[in-house]
């Protein structure tokens, strides 16, 4: 999972792309390439909330925006529910996450007060951190606790301990760029090497397992830093493309992809492994006249197809077809249900509530009822999009649904905006006087989905009784 990847970012989505991507162009090329895969948010925290559990992130304490309080965080998955990660543990998978976590953890202090009230000096480094990855269903855990190369602490954190010590602001030449924020930083820690760090640390996981354990199945969640701001590009990939800095960090996720597929070659895993690329938003505008979404409108933030389309390639030889493209509606919230079917578990009550079972899509095939299922989008701000057939509502603006103004709550239903996406999938021609029966129809689910928390259920169980 990169970060802040764009669809037009990957020249297999895009020709005109001023970064090569030829390890994903390859990848794309032996599956699945999805040219209508959604992430649930156009920002990062909430998407990989719904990645990870199925769920909507609104539906938690976070209704806009991501985390931002870094120390006074605590978990945004709560402590009993089922993940992605756990949910796979429990059909005899060895799960690790490797990356960016960026769903909240909590710190020890100094004091013994709890984080949320934490000042960074009083956080207590030598101590574990609470309620990360390995307690929500990880059996390892390599990365940083919030986005990699702009939010402190600036250290690794192995499991559930920090590696180096965070002891130094970092550098005034780094904290002045756009989007970094001033925190400790350790003495080792370099900006431009946390995604090659990372990739080593995914290849050494992949080396130690089959070395242990080879002929057991492991589930690894990869999720690189790039190509987030500052934009701080490694020696080795500097003025690689046309796009300048942030595609280089494209370039750079796309060698990590290169250095992993190598290392399921070398253990013959290549053959019989699932292996999905994708994104958590949309990206930032393009530079140089890079179309970093494509054709679609909108950018990262926004409500808008840019700011949540995004690249999904599949590939799994034997299961899935090469060269092969799908134009099927499918989110990452639908990971939890689709991974459950493929694995032959049973998700709980109060477990991925909003996750659609997609397996056949993911292997190729056509869904005639998949079209039908309403996904949600949410935008910075907190603007709900819906989708359902061939319609796409936006409620309560007619603006991007990003920045820092708010939605009227007295606006949701008189307001919006309304596109046959699948006739205008770039959202040049806006329906919403021409169609009030469609919009009513629309915000009415919309509203039925916010308050209806076992919507995907409910919807299954009345199918089931007709």
């Amino acid at each position: 999972m990169a970060d802040d990847m764009g669809y037009g970012d990957v020249s297999s989505y895009n020709p005109d792309s001023k970064i090569p991507t030829p390890n994903i162009d390859k990848i794309a090329s032996e599956g699945l390439m999805f040219t209508n895969a959604h992430t649930p948010s156009s920002l990062c925290s909430p998407s990989r909330y719904g990645l990870l559990t199925g769920r909507y992130c609104w539906r938690t304490r976070l209704k806009k925006g991501v985390l931002m309080e870094f120390y006074g965080d605590t978990p945004l998955i709560e402590q009993n529910r089922l993940t992605l990660a756990s949910l796979l543990k429990s059909r005899g998978y060895e799960t690790a996450c490797i990356g960016k976590w960026h769903v909240g953890i909590s710190w020890n202090t100094k004091d013994g007060r709890p984080s949320s009230y934490a000042e960074e000096g009083n956080i207590d480094f030598t101590k574990p951190i609470i309620g990360g990855p390995l307690e929500r269903g990880f059996d390892y855990f390599y990365g940083t606790s919030g986005c990699s190369t702009s939010d402190p602490p600036y250290c690794f954190i192995e499991n559930n301990k920090t590696i180096s010590i965070p002891t130094e602001l970092i550098p005034e030449a780094i904290d002045s760029l756009p989007g970094v924020i001033t925190g400790l930083m350790a003495a080792d820690w370099s900006q431009e090497d946390v995604d090659v760090r990372l990739t080593r640390k995914a290849i050494d996981f992949i080396d130690h397992h089959q070395a242990k354990q080879p002929d057991e199945p492991f589930f690894l969640y990869v999720a690189l830093s790039s190509p987030h701001i500052p934009w701080l590009v490694p020696d080795f990939l500097k003025n690689k493309t046309k796009e300048g800095a942030r595609g280089d960090l494209v370039a750079l996720v796309d060698w990590s992809v290169g250095q992993i597929t190598k290392t399921l070659v070398k253990h013959g895993l290549d053959e019989n492994t699932l292996l999905i690329i994708t994104s958590d938003n949309g990206p930032r505008k393009g530079l140089n006249g890079h179309q970093s979404s494509g054709d679609f409108r909108g950018y990262k933030a926004e409500i808008w197809e840019g700011g949540h389309r995004v690249p999904f390639i599949a590939k799994w030889p034997g299961q899935i077809k090469p060269n092969a493209k799908s134009d099927e509606l499918i989110s990452l919230t639908d990971m939890m249900a689709s991974f459950a079917d493929l694995t032959g578990a049973t998700l709980p009550a109060n477990t991925a509530e909003d996750s659609h079972n997609v397996l056949s899509t993911l292997l190729g095939k056509k869904d005639d009822e998949n079209k039908m299922r309403p996904r949600v989008f949410h935008s910075g701000n907190g603007t709900f999009a819906i989708t359902m057939g061939d319609w796409k509502l936006i409620q309560g603006t007619k603006g991007r649904g990003a920045g820092r103004k708010d939605i009227n709550p007295d606006s949701l239903l008189l307001i919006g905006q309304l596109y046959n996406i699948t006739n205008d999938p770039y959202e040049q021609n806006d329906l919403w006087d021409n169609y009030p029966g469609k919009k009513e129809e629309l915000n009415k689910l919309l509203e039925e989905i916010k308050v209806k928390s076992h919507y995907r259920r409910d919807q299954q169980n009345a199918k089931q009784d007709d």
